[in-house]
């Protein structure tokens, strides 16, 4: 009996130094890990939320930057901006109007080019490298290359209409030339994106359902909309809602191809924001039409996937 009880009593005193050795390395691997992301977490603190939180403090004063008296004025701001008829029937249709071109027309074309590059074609790798050339230019390249390219002097776009004796407008000068051009620009530079993402997810795919398929002799047709597109849905999904966000801040090419106009009538919301804030110097204006715009872009987006996850059972 001593020697069971001596037994049980060094057993118990070499759990305790082990479990203190667990507990340390618990500790140690918490640390490290706290010390890897710490960095990350003081940029964007940094960066990224004091600024916002700077701006919103901004939308509620009068906060001009030629004189900042920082005086308390509420929802002023948000009044004026809410009342601005180039805000609501302008800037708002504008972007939105951009959201629905530039994401459906993007979506389609790189749909295309996935299916094309996955389907094997002559010098596949060759294509694939001249269809991804748009995502290694930068917008702001990209922009400037577009504005030379509809320029209605020395454009190649009105040379090459002259050539066939048609007319040669002025892109950029009217307002629904100029849009086009805008939408043009952008699906230019986002196809290839969507195309490399579809790509992947239609490698990804099972072979058996498009064997099955093949057996009961489907069509290309049937096959593409009973079974490509559905499996393809959570792919689509993500991509339409993060593609829309992004394009609701589009900045570059509108301000770089129209700069607005002709006449603000080409303006969206990025752009009317910097036009508040750094022409007309008002920095609470901006930063309040820029909180506006935040709330919008939350609810349409959280709208968007809704209803994409109700009809295309992205979560399923």
């Amino acid at each position: 009996m001593p020697t069971v009880a001596a037994d049980q009593q060094s057993a118990s005193r070499g759990a305790i130094p082990a479990a203190r050795r667990r507990s340390r390395l618990i500790g140690e691997r918490l640390s490290f890990q706290i010390g890897l992301i710490l960095p990350s977490v003081l940029v964007l603190l940094l960066f990224q939320v004091v600024p916002i939180f700077i701006g919103t403090d901004a939308s509620f004063r009068r906060w001009s930057l030629y004189d900042p008296d920082k005086t308390w004025v509420g929802l002023e701001h948000y009044r004026y901006v809410l009342s601005d008829t180039n805000f609501l029937f302008t800037v708002l249709p504008n972007t939105f109007l951009l959201i629905v071109a530039s994401v459906g027309l993007s979506l389609a074309l790189g749909m295309a080019v996935a299916l094309l590059l996955h389907r094997g074609i002559a010098a596949q790798r060759l294509v694939q490298t001249v269809v991804l050339l748009p995502l290694m230019i930068g917008p702001v390249i990209a922009s400037t290359m577009m504005r030379w390219t509809f320029n209605d002097q020395f454009g190649v776009v009105n040379a090459f209409l002259g050539w066939l004796g048609l007319g040669q407008p002025a892109w950029l000068a009217d307002r629904w030339y100029a849009f086009g051009v805008i939408v043009f620009t952008d699906v230019w530079i986002w196809t290839p994106w969507f195309a490399l993402l579809l790509l992947a997810g239609l490698k990804s795919l099972p072979k058996e359902p498009f064997e099955a398929a093949a057996l009961d002799a489907a069509g290309r047709w049937r096959i593409f909309t009973h079974i490509t597109v559905p499996m393809l849905r959570p792919v689509i999904g993500v991509c339409v809602v993060i593609r829309a966000i992004d394009c609701f801040r589009t900045f570059d090419q509108v301000w770089l191809l129209t700069g607005g106009g002709p006449a603000r009538s080409t303006e969206v919301f990025s752009i009317y924001v910097f036009m508040e804030a750094f022409q007309n110097l008002n920095f609470a204006r901006g930063s309040a039409a820029a909180v506006i715009g935040t709330l919008i872009i939350m609810v349409a987006g959280l709208a968007l996937y809704a209803l994409i996850n109700r009809f295309m059972d992205v979560s399923r």
